[in-house]
């Protein structure tokens, strides 16, 4: 099953407002790694960004 970043994102959220503060350092590092993702998956969608190496 395929999970896509949207979806990630929304569990990483729900996980962030459960999680104790030892958990809670590393979900914020992965929802800012996922939100980035999504960031160059919709730029890359909307042409701004080639996603073809320079080379």
């Amino acid at each position: 099953m395929a999970i896509c970043i949207d979806e990630v994102i929304e569990l990483l959220r729900a996980e962030l407002g459960n999680a104790d503060p030892a958990e809670r350092r590393q979900i914020e590092n992965e929802l800012e790694l996922a939100l980035a993702e999504r960031e160059v998956i919709e730029a890359e969608q909307d042409g701004r960004i080639d996603a073809e190496p320079p080379f």
